[in-house]
């Protein structure tokens, strides 16, 4: 009926933020026929259907054309899943977290390798996955990957506060002492609409 479907377009325009949204290119009311699968693969669209079922020559020009048709009995399953859907194409939100803090005491040089810097863990842990960003004088430096993480002559994971070690960070040589040597990790978190509006 055309309430029906004036109610769920309604519904589906609500959806979305500046980043995703939802636009209807078509509504109508009827079984879903050939045309319908025919303009949704021109648009790129997908064919909703609420309480409809596709004709049998529509699904079959469905399949060849690889269009998807979804049909739906309840209007919040319909909205559920195209919030799901959106959601899904939002870009994830980066969310940094700093882990440790390491004081440069000393700078070796180190042929092949480069420049490592001899560091006291002053507070949390430097991990050898996470990211390192060099602080000269409250200014940051460089920001980039830690290459290698030695305690003694060993390479290790990580290296907890209050002990030593050796930091070399890739690509990156100018480290001098008394430099601070922060350890992030950057963890990439699902958006939701809510969250995007």
């Amino acid at each position: 009926m055309d309430g029906s479907v004036q109610a769920l377009a309604d519904s589906l325009e609500q959806l979305g933020t500046s980043e995703v949204q939802v636009e209807i290119i078509h509504r109508g009311v009827g079984a879903i026929n050939e045309s319908d699968v025919l303009l949704a693969q021109t648009a790129s669209a997908v064919i909703i259907g609420f309480r409809v079922r596709p004709q049998t020559a529509a699904r079959q020009a469905a399949e060849r054309e690889d269009v998807d048709i979804h049909v739906y009995d309840v209007i919040y399953e319909a909205v559920d899943e195209i919030t799901a859907a959106l959601e899904g194409m939002l870009s994830p939100e980066k969310r940094e977290t700093i882990v440790g803090t390491a004081e440069v005491r000393e700078v070796f040089k180190v042929s092949k390798v480069g420049t490592i810097a001899g560091c006291y863990i002053s507070e949390g842990r430097i991990d050898r996955k996470g990211h390192a960003r060099l602080i000269r004088d409250g200014i940051v430096v460089y920001d980039g990957e830690i290459s290698s993480l030695k305690r003694f002559k060993d390479d290790v994971k990580e290296v907890r506060e209050g002990f030593e070690c050796g930091i070399g960070i890739a690509n990156f040589n100018d480290i001098k002492v008394g430099d601070l040597i922060e350890c992030y990790t950057v963890e990439e978190v699902a958006r939701t609409l809510a969250s995007s509006v």
